[in-house]
């Protein structure tokens, strides 16, 4: 007969700790395999919509940031370009688009474009040309204060990105905002 000690052995010990580093190991092993599906930050960086706060973009300032690898300008425009942009016969346009079917009701002061030049993508610079608004260096092409063609070789005006108005002072580009009070 044998006779079994309720007292824990060395045996046991090692039993349990064994188990224990194994468990931990099979662990330590899944989460990098696991990890590595994932897509990594520059896939999500890619398509992920961006926010934008506002509120440190003086009048009359444009910024540029970046969304889905392409250059967006945001300008804070000031009453005197609004005007300038508003005035503008839209017959005389080469892609005639009122200005304010350019910008979102309410927040007519804020433009937001692609800077990407409709000729052959080059990169305009803000506040140039005879228009006073987006000037591109490498062809001539000129824009006016909402981004629309008014001189040189490009077709089209300047794309607008899908943005919508989380607040008076952010924006987040990458979503439109699918409402039809949003566009009027």
């Amino acid at each position: 007969m044998t006779v079994i000690s309720a007292d824990p052995t060395r045996r046991d010990f090692l039993f349990i700790a064994t188990g224990a580093v194994g468990a931990v190991g099979a662990a330590a092993a899944l989460v990098p395999l696991i990890a590595q599906m994932n897509p990594d930050a520059s896939t999500i960086a890619a398509g992920a919509p961006i926010e934008i706060d506002l509120g440190p973009i003086a009048e009359g300032q444009v910024i540029k940031v970046f969304w889905r690898g392409k250059p967006i300008f945001i300008s804070h425009r000031t009453k005197k370009e609004i005007e300038a942009a508003r005035s503008v016969q839209l017959a005389s346009l080469p892609d005639p688009e009122a200005d304010d079917k350019r910008v979102k009701k309410g927040h007519d002061q804020w433009l937001v474009l692609i800077g990407i030049c409709t000729h052959l993508g080059c990169i305009p610079i803000a506040h140039q040309g005879n228009y006073d608004g987006y000037f591109c260096p490498c062809h001539g092409s000129q824009y006016d204060t909402s981004g629309r063609i008014r001189q040189g070789p490009a077709p089209k005006n300047l794309p607008l990105p899908p943005y919508k108005f989380l607040s008076d002072s952010k924006i987040r580009i990458g979503e439109e905002d699918a409402s039809p009070a949003a566009h009027a």
